[in-house]
């Protein structure tokens, strides 16, 4: 990132409202995956970039110790990600995962547990496959916005040691800044922008309870399993950051 915050925030909720302002003429799984897909590749792009000196990342496929976490996503990172499973189940080789089942059984088991709770049960994500996130490439940018230097120290603190687990200040950085540019561009847009944990609200969605087309044209369908958030402060902050 060579522009500054404000300017790369600006300029990137700049580009999230270009891709809504289209989606009266863009099929709705158009603007998600146009939304997400910036999203994602600004996010990947820019991690890339560690300072000079930094230890190399530690976290790798088949490592899963954060992924008893809560997560929290956007509206349009969850219905991509409802309609990934879909597909994945719908599929000869993936039928038998029966992904869907999963997170239903998850949403029952994880319903009403805040984040210390939900850790301390050690539940891991049902997406997770021996160990591997099956969703990889579609996953949250919460979960891209994670990486540690030192897996041991991941792991002690997963075993309820009191460590301090060395991150990325980078992907928490671009994370923060990239999630709050399209949540400040889906609530200029007139959608519901606020954030959703990520096992509950993919649930509704695959339960067709929460449409997608319908949070298109401003309802808030994933509204019963909002993360807490003063959406006030937050609105605050956008307005102030639009004044710069």
């Amino acid at each position: 990132m060579t522009d500054s915050p404000i300017t790369f925030f600006q300029n990137l909720e700049a580009g999230f409202l270009r891709i809504l302002e289209a989606r009266a003429k863009a099929p709705g799984d158009a603007v998600v995956d146009a939304l997400t897909q910036q999203a994602f590749d600004v996010l990947d792009g820019n991690v890339a970039l560690q300072p000079a000196g930094s230890p190399a990342i530690a976290c790798a496929k088949g490592c899963s110790t954060c992924c008893s976490l809560r997560v929290t996503a956007t509206a349009p990172e969850i219905f991509l990600m409802a309609r990934y499973v879909r597909l994945i189940d719908r599929s000869p080789q993936g039928a038998a995962l029966n992904l869907v089942h999963r997170v239903q059984v998850a949403y029952r088991d994880l319903a009403g547990l805040d984040e210390r709770a939900r850790f301390a049960h050690q539940w891991p994500c049902p997406l997770l496959i021996k160990g591997i996130c099956i969703v990889h490439s579609v996953r949250s940018l919460a979960c891209r916005g994670h990486a540690a230097f030192d897996a041991q120290a991941c792991r002690a603190a997963a075993r309820g040691k009191d460590v301090d687990v060395p991150v990325s200040e980078t992907h928490l950085m671009m994370r923060s800044l990239i999630q709050n540019s399209l949540q400040s561009a889906l609530r200029r847009a007139g959608l519901a922008w606020g954030l959703y944990e990520l096992c509950q609200g993919l649930a509704l969605a695959l339960d067709d309870k929460a449409s997608q087309p319908a949070w298109l044209t401003g309802g808030d369908s994933l509204g019963p399993v909002v993360a807490d958030c003063d959406m006030a402060a937050l609105a605050h902050s956008y307005n102030e950051l639009h004044r710069s």
